[in-house]
């Protein structure tokens, strides 16, 4: 940030105006090394009017220190201050920020691995934290006077964003909120909700970058301005240097194809060479010629990033000076010196030491978290220059750089790849420029061919990045929700989430066009002459008749072609029949009847024109009779031109003759209920009017507008109140379940355990506890059968799932998988969404790591079993199964079996690499 500059004495006056009224404000503002912005005053003044707060800004602008403020007021308050994050790396992050500036008898850190000094006046805490302890009533709330939640707008992420909403919900209404977002286009609509559920907000919104960003795209090693001024209608104009270097290296190679085969399962042929992009090697040494480091490479892939360093690392790049590499081995020290020594070459610790100490890393959700804190803190003080990182990282932390460089426009989303929007790609660039430091920052995209200039100044000039609500109850909260209110209350509060909210504006919308339809149909009534009743029943009469033809119809054909069939199997070798219409019409002799037991028949002939062929009941538009029949050989060889001549000569001289055509009378020509209606509509008083016709096209446009009006009624109706019907379909379940008591007001004693399980198959655990399926298992056998129900296989992973095949393990997994489709049923039938189906993939790591194998076997294990498991993925996985394992120990305690084989399986895992940096 910028230092403080000398004040205007305009600037001087306003600043004397606000030591008045904003005492605490100024205060905290002498405290800073630079001066604030106007949004962050604004955002700091509305907290200390005794206002929420929610403030909207692009990433890097600084809206952290109206978060910061907040803390500041309730320590001057003697208050309480809990500052919510949405990922425990950000916890530890701000946690770090803040006992810097208050100390660490001020500041306290709950996350699933961590509880440090949790009664502190200021708790830095993962959002999910929170929402258990608003659901338990914990005492840790006495004294809260403020909540930031950082990155509020993960309240969109489909997975977890419910609890951010729970959150919100559930606060005491005297506690003000500060609402921290990137940049959304709805933040108005936003804080409309907030004003709604939490009382006076302030809505603070800045779309102003304090550090300008400059668009690139790197093509053959030329880095090239995205842009070059403004157009006439004042637009980006893209620089037309950049789209004349990106034709002629387009004309001079082929794209690279992918995989082995291009579409349509061949090679296509390009004149030129295959495009080849630069390396990542060049990459580095281009943005370092040009003083663009401190960069972030994003590479969709974690396979990728972690080949990228070491490439770099290969081809000999240093860029870090040796006082700075002495440095990183001091940090790296420091941030790993608890892990067994023993564990280190498995970890691939030596080789990562080395890319550090030379400038480069990788930052992605497989790495150990003591890595990935370490690379974090290192980049930050600016001791790694180049950071390779998945898309994981554009989620919050505070990891700033001069350059933002994307390999590729396209990513993997578990399922397909998919292009990037340009929410994403705003977030992802806007890494790019350190405030205070860097007077700019650069985004710059490598080109490969297949990508448009035009495409990526799409992406870079949107601005439109609206936040929807991913809000939806569950059965944890449902449990909560009825304990705590009753079950009338609780569809109230789900009445007013942001979901509904919005749910309910797009219906305003649709109730606007209901009114217009409306109007639109009262015009084409008038429009008619005469009765309108009347014409709507001759109307009526007309369809009718209609619809009763039409099933006649098709009644005479499925019976003509039923009789059609049965008198194709009745004909015999040397059978005379008249084949009706086509190019086969004409005289012809069956020389094979083609009967089959399956198919229908499908009799070979020869005609009278020498043809030989099979016909089918397509040829015929009625049964079959034979006309006559002649004497063929017992033997007929149809490839032999002189047979077929010889049978179409016996058959032409045979004196056969075809039958003279005539008319079948249709079913409809007798049909009473047709006759009958055919008379009323005769007889009916609109028949003979002048204007029928003009009179029928006004009904058709008026029964075609009411069909679409009746379809956005009931848009309409499933719309509104839709989460709390979905709360009460939830309810029912856990109704006949025994959860709810028959009033379904009523938590019944199984509904209090599944009250405290907060797990994704939350129902699913309390049923297998219920049910007794995990008793008789040992610590580990029980670790291996809990991590089914946490455990997610990415789905680029081949291996197939092993299970420890002694013990009690292969019965308990047999019941859990039985409950889940006994439950999964259940969901059907009452319209939920389905628990997410038990995976084993964990299984047998987490049993051997809880007998206490070693890191080395139990990851050598699990990749000759063909399994993709990295030593982060493995930390990352055994944290949440002792998370739900320490769940089941408080709901049943240690006195029950199963409670203490909980205990006793999250004593043995929290061990080595698992409880490194873990508290």
């Amino acid at each position: 940030m910028a230092p403080r500059p000398s004040p205007s004495p305009a600037e001087a006056y306003q600043a004397s105006k606000r030591r008045g009224r904003y005492p605490r404000l100024t205060a905290f503002e002498a405290e800073a090394s630079f001066e604030f912005d106007d949004f962050q005053l604004r955002g700091c003044e509305a907290l200390e009017d005794g206002h929420g707060v929610l403030v909207c800004a692009p990433t890097g602008a600084g809206k952290t220190v109206v978060g910061e403020f907040a803390v500041h007021l309730a320590l001057a308050e003697g208050r309480k201050c809990f500052y919510t994050t949405p990922i425990k790396a950000l916890s530890n992050q701000k946690y770090n920020d803040l006992v810097q500036r208050y100390g660490n008898r001020a500041v306290g850190l709950l996350t699933g691995d961590s509880a440090i000094n949790g009664n502190a006046q200021v708790v830095v805490m993962t959002t999910e934290v929170l929402r258990n302890m608003l659901y338990a009533g914990s005492s840790t709330l006495d004294e809260l006077s403020y909540v930031v939640m950082d990155e509020i707008h993960y309240l969109a992420d489909r997975f977890r964003g419910a609890v951010w909403e729970e959150v919100i919900l559930h606060l005491p209404e005297h506690v003000r909120l500060a609402g921290l977002s990137a940049t959304v286009s709805n933040a108005e609509e936003f804080g409309e909700w907030l004003v709604t559920v939490r009382g006076n907000t302030t809505v603070v919104v800045e779309e102003h970058r304090p550090v300008p960003l400059w668009q690139h795209m790197l093509v053959s090693n030329r880095l090239l301005d995205l842009f070059a001024g403004e157009g006439p209608a004042g637009e980006a104009r893209i620089n037309p240097g950049l789209v004349r270097r990106v034709e002629e290296v387009g004309r001079m190679h082929a794209p690279a194809l992918r995989g082995p085969r291009a579409r349509g399962g061949r090679q296509q042929r390009h004149r030129g060479p295959r495009f080849r992009p630069p390396s990542r090697v060049d990459v580095v040494n281009r943005l370092d010629h040009a003083g663009l480091l401190p960069a972030i490479v994003f590479i969709f892939s974690r396979a990728g990033c972690d080949a990228a360093v070491g490439q770099v690392v290969r081809a000999g790049t240093r860029l870090n000076t040796p006082e700075e590499s002495a440095e990183v081995r001091r940090v790296i020290a420091q941030r790993t010196g608890d892990l067994p020594e023993g564990d280190l070459a498995v970890l691939g610790y030596w080789e990562w030491r080395e890319a550090l100490e030379n400038g480069v890393a990788a930052h992605h959700a497989g790495l150990l978290p003591a890595f990935k804190e370490t690379v974090e803190e290192l980049f930050v003080r600016g001791l790694v220059k180049v950071v390779f990182a998945t898309e994981t990282l554009a989620l919050g932390i505070n990891m700033p750089a001069r350059t933002v460089v994307l390999e590729r426009l396209v990513k993997y989303n578990g399922e397909a790849h998919v292009d990037l929007t340009p929410g994403e790609y705003t977030q992802l660039t806007g890494r790019a420029g350190r405030r205070g430091i860097d007077v700019e920052g650069h985004g710059v995209v490598i080109w490969q061919p297949g990508v448009d200039p035009k495409q990526v100044a799409g992406l870079a000039s949107t601005r439109t990045y609206p936040l929807r609500s991913s809000f939806r109850p569950g059965y944890n909260m449902a449990i909560n929700l009825v304990s705590q209110l009753g079950r009338e209350e609780a569809r109230e509060i789900l009445e007013l989430s942001f979901a509904q909210f919005q749910a309910d504006r797009s219906v305003v919308g649709l109730a606007r066009r209901i009114e217009r339809n409306r109007e639109a149909l009262s015009g084409y009534a008038e429009a008619i002459t005469g009765d309108f009743k009347e014409m709507l029943d001759y109307v009526s009469l007309r369809k009718k008749i209609s619809d009763r033809e039409k099933l006649l119809a098709k009644q005479n054909t499925t019976a003509r072609r039923a009789s059609t069939a049965e008198s194709l199997e009745r004909l015999r070798k040397g059978d005379v029949i008249a084949v009706p219409a086509g190019r086969r019409a004409g005289l012809a002799v069956v020389v094979d009847p083609g009967l089959d037991p399956i198919r229908e028949p499908r009799p070979v002939v020869v005609t009278e024109d020498r043809w030989s062929g099979p016909l089918s009941l397509s040829d015929f538009s009625a049964p079959v009779e034979p006309l006559g029949h002649i004497r063929l050989p017992k033997h007929v060889e149809l490839r032999s031109p002189k047979t077929r001549r010889d049978i179409a000569a016996t058959l032409r001289n045979a004196g056969i003759s075809l039958p003279a055509r005539h008319k079948r009378r249709s079913g409809a020509a007798d049909d009473g209920e047709l006759l009958a209606l055919r008379r009323a509509l005769r007889a009916h008083p609109c028949h003979g009017l002048a204007e029928r016709e003009a009179n029928m096209r006004w009904i058709e446009r008026h029964q075609r507008l009411e069909a679409e009006t009746e379809q956005l009624e009931r848009r309409v109706a499933a719309t509104t109140h839709s989460l709390a019907r979905a709360f009460d379909r939830i309810c029912a379940l856990l109704r006949e379940r025994g959860y709810l008591g028959d009033g379904g007001d009523r938590v019944t004693g199984h509904g209090t355990q599944l009250a405290r399980l907060y797990s994704e198959s939350d129902l699913l655990a309390a049923e297998c506890i219920r049910h007794g399926v995990w008793e008789g298992l040992d610590p580990a056998e029980l670790a291996a059968v809990v991590s089914t129900l946490v455990f997610e296989a990415r789905r680029d992973s081949a291996g197939e799932p092993r299970l420890p095949s002694g013990g009690g393990v292969p019965r308990a997994w047999r019941d859990t998988a039985r409950l889940w489709s006994e439950l999964a049923e259940d969901e059907r039938r009452h319209r939920l969404d389905r628990t997410r189906e038990p995976e084993a993939g964990f299984a047998w790591p987490v049993y051997r790591w809880a007998r206490g194998e070693s890191l080395e076997k139990v990851l050598t294990s699990a990749e000759a079993n063909g399994q993709e498991l990295s030593a982060g993925d493995f930390v990352r996985w055994a944290r949440q199964v002792i998370d739900l394992l320490d769940q089941i120990r408080t709901v049943l305690g240690t006195e029950e079996p199963v409670g203490q084989a909980a205990a006793k399986a999250v004593k043995a895992l929290r061990r080595g690499v698992v409880a490194a940096g873990a508290a």
